[in-house]
């Protein structure tokens, strides 16, 4: 019997003929490898599957007219196309677009934004809306609007757009053309509709005070936002307005008496509730604020959820400022991002954590069995060192038994690790997860590594052993 052959019946005879200890040693093996992938296996699925989570809760990158740029005119249509063709370059992206213009209501001020509401429900979905989304000839307000107003569903609204309103911003435009907050984020929009519950009526001058206070509120970081910075559109709008014809008018109704109640009728078909300042602002349709201004421009804001986080994001942000032709300036959502990044990082802490316990844990479970194998084994490793084995073959055999067992144990933990993860993800975020293969083969890699550095120091005691006084023991 050749030397090889010797070798394989007696790796054999020590895996399959001692049962018991060998599944003592592939069990250890077994549940470090099933820990270890399954944790693995939801650390590399849950950022993107909480990513694509998150972008229901609304943007986290928006995209205002830059400083140097003709704000007046707002984002023109060719400009978001370029701009939506470098975000969604390398990535799944939704988007709305806002115009923001200061109108009245019963002679107290708010914000109307037009929009188009399918692309604003697909973004922000987290929205609760008590009716119908807005429609031609139907706006849809937020909850303070509404509770100030006295309006419900079905209710009509006379809203008016002043000449005064757009007079008045041109003082602030300076300040608020560095403006990073969402006029549904600010303090704008509170103050309006306390001015409305409390039945004021602003004059010229105070109306001009408190929209150049305004501007300083806009300067908020757009870590107070959760949905977008949007706070320099309201006033771009307004002051756009005045720049494109004070006193023209389209189907709708400009004037310099903030005391009239004149204007133009619409239904309100829906009550937006979210908690946050988007229950300040009233919403129309884009041809609708047109008409009522009376004239026609591009958003103040656009908004994107795109399917990136972390440096993905900050590169599309990157590429977009550097563009010098595109008159935009873009920037991510402070909250949203941080939100996800936070999270993303207290679950690869708790992985590491995990997997060094898993991966001691698993190196004492095989290192003992292992040297309770070397000592049940003592006489046999005595009898074939006196008969001329050397110390290197004992050892490669017990280095190879214990890859062994590292790979039976890693095979099978590997599949139970992959169906915990596959339960999990199916529980919690309500969708399934692939097999990662490079994954797998890892953790068959590294099942065997720990087996075989576990089996390092018993393996030296059986290459330590005297043959003469374990024959003479016996």
């Amino acid at each position: 019997m050749t030397n090889r052959r010797m070798f394989f019946t007696m790796l054999w005879g020590a895996v399959f003929r001692r049962r018991s200890r060998a599944m003592m040693a592939v069990i250890a093996s077994l549940v470090g490898a099933a820990t270890l992938f399954c944790l693995a296996s939801v650390c590399v699925a849950v950022p993107r599957q909480m990513n694509e989570e998150m972008r229901e809760y609304g943007a986290n990158l928006i995209v205002t007219p830059s400083a140097a740029s003709g704000k007046s005119q707002g984002i023109d249509s060719t400009t978001m196309r370029a701009v939506t063709s470098l975000v969604t370059a390398g990535h799944s992206a939704k988007s709305a677009a806002y115009r923001y213009e200061s109108v009245r209501v019963n002679s107290a001020p708010y914000t109307i934004a037009g929009v188009d509401a399918k692309s604003v429900r697909a973004l922000n979905r987290h929205w609760n809306v008590t009716g119908d989304w807005s429609s031609a000839g139907n706006v849809m307000v937020g909850r303070d609007v509404a509770d100030a107003l006295g309006v419900k569903v079905g209710s009509r609204v006379t809203i008016a757009y002043r000449s005064s309103d757009a007079q008045t911003s041109d003082s602030a435009e300076s300040d608020k053309q560095s403006s990073k907050s969402d006029p549904r984020m600010s303090d704008s929009g509170e103050s309006d509709t306390k001015s409305a519950q409390n039945g004021s009526q602003m004059s010229d001058s105070a109306e001009s005070d408190a929209q150049s206070a305004e501007g300083t509120d806009g300067t908020e970081d757009t870590e107070d936002t959760g949905t977008g910075a949007q706070g320099a559109g309201e006033a771009d709008a307004a002051s756009r307005s005045a720049e494109t014809g004070t006193h023209a008018t389209e189907n709708g109704r400009v004037s310099s008496d903030i005391m009239d109640t004149d204007g133009t009728e619409f239904r309100v078909s829906g009550i937006v509730d979210t908690g946050g300042n988007e229950d300040s602002i009233i919403y129309a349709t884009t041809a609708d604020v047109a008409k009522l201004a009376g004239s026609k421009r591009g958003a103040d804001v656009v908004e994107y959820s795109v399917n990136a986080m972390g440096d993905d994001l900050n590169a599309i942000v990157d590429g977009i400022n550097r563009n010098s032709n595109s008159a935009v300036k873009a920037q991510t959502v402070t909250r949203i991002t941080s939100s996800d990044t936070r999270i993303i990082a207290m679950l690869q802490t708790l992985f590491w954590i995990v997997s060094l316990v898993v991966l001691v844990l698993t190196l004492v479970g095989v290192g003992t069995t292992i040297s309770s194998i070397v000592s049940q084994r003592r006489n046999e490793i005595g009898l074939r060192k006196a008969l001329g084995a050397s110390s290197r073959a004992i050892g490669a055999e017990f280095t190879v038994e214990s890859a062994i067992y590292g790979l039976i144990g890693g095979l099978f933990g590997t599949a139970i690790g992959y169906a915990l993860a596959r339960i999990l993800c199916v529980t919690v975020f309500d969708r399934a997860l692939g097999f990662n293969w490079l994954l797998g083969i890892a953790s068959l890699m590294l099942s065997m590594l720990i087996a075989v550095i576990a089996s390092i120091p018993p393996v030296r005691r059986a290459t330590r052993i005297d043959p003469a006084i374990v024959l003479r023991e016996e």
